[in-house]
């Protein structure tokens, strides 16, 4: 992130990994088994992500859980106010969600405003029994009626504060930290 002013590191990797394993678990726990669960990853760090937790999961259940990829830019509230040219990357489900209890994953929830869009995205796309949210990080500051049903760690933040989280599949370390843009 440019200009960026890391503050404190909330999570290294030791830590993000046993945020993995205890939300498997959690998942597991409330589901009461992975029978119709499938884990769909916001892009772009929601898909590591997500297939971390299915690895963690397989390893528990020793069931290999389907894991799906969806792109929320279209469907953002904000489309036609971006000044540049978003990024549209695939949306990759190649299992049926109808019947299914959906995990959304993603890495940071603030104002829930993405995922929002990505609820919108999956109803497109099936009519799923449920739809859960885990996410590594939640900031607070939400502006919709959304919560998480799994969280890595709870993040008291100030508005202007910025959690940046790196995955090892994108920027070669696994660690959150926050900071301010200077």
């Amino acid at each position: 992130m440019s200009n960026f002013v890391k503050k404190n590191i909330l999570m290294d990797a030791d830590a993000i990994r046993r945020a993995i394993v205890r939300i498997s678990h959690e998942i597991i726990e409330k589901n009461k088994g992975v029978e119709d669960v499938v884990l769909v990853g916001i892009h772009t760090l929601g898909v590591p992500l997500a297939e971390r937790l299915a690895a963690a999961i397989e390893k528990i259940e020793e069931v290999k859980v389907p894991v799906g990829k969806v792109d929320i830019t279209m469907y953002r509230d904000d489309l036609s106010t971006l000044e540049y040219n978003p990024v549209v990357r695939n949306t990759e489900i190649d299992f049926d969600l109808t019947g299914k209890t959906v995990i959304l994953v993603d890495d940071v929830l603030y104002t829930g405003r993405t995922i929002r869009a990505a609820l919108d995205a999956i109803i497109d796309m099936g009519r799923p029994k449920a739809i859960q949210l885990a996410v590594l990080i939640d900031r607070g500051h939400r502006e919709l009626p959304i919560r998480a049903d799994f969280a890595g760690k709870n993040v008291p933040t100030s508005r202007k504060e910025v959690v940046d989280v790196q995955l090892l599949e994108y920027n070669g370390i696994d660690e959150v930290g926050i900071g301010e843009y200077a």
